[in-house]
């Protein structure tokens, strides 16, 4: 549920209110003596809290791709080459 920031139209009191965002507006100034309408302001809202080990965009890649990865750097990486031994030759 997020928080909301209104302003008195009559007396600029500014205060937050914590509700849901199903609930209605609020209409009226909580201030004592104070009768004023009360207007919602426009706020930012908060940052996205990441909370864990680690954020990457590889975390969580597909099987699939992960085997079309596997298989393009095999085949775009270098092979060395074989060499055959061969025995040496005696000279008898």
């Amino acid at each position: 549920m997020p928080n909301y920031d209104y302003k008195c139209e009559k007396c600029d009191h500014v205060f937050e209110v914590f509700q849901s965002m199903n609930d209605p507006k609020l209409t009226d100034c909580p201030q004592e003596g104070c009768d004023g309408q009360v207007k919602r302001l426009l706020g930012t809202g908060s940052g996205i809290i990441f909370k864990g080990s680690g954020f990457y965009e590889t975390d969580y890649r597909s099987d699939s791709y992960k085997a079309g990865e596997k298989k393009a750097s095999e085949s775009s990486s270098p092979k060395p080459e074989k060499k055959e031994s061969k025995p040496a030759k005696s000279s008898d």
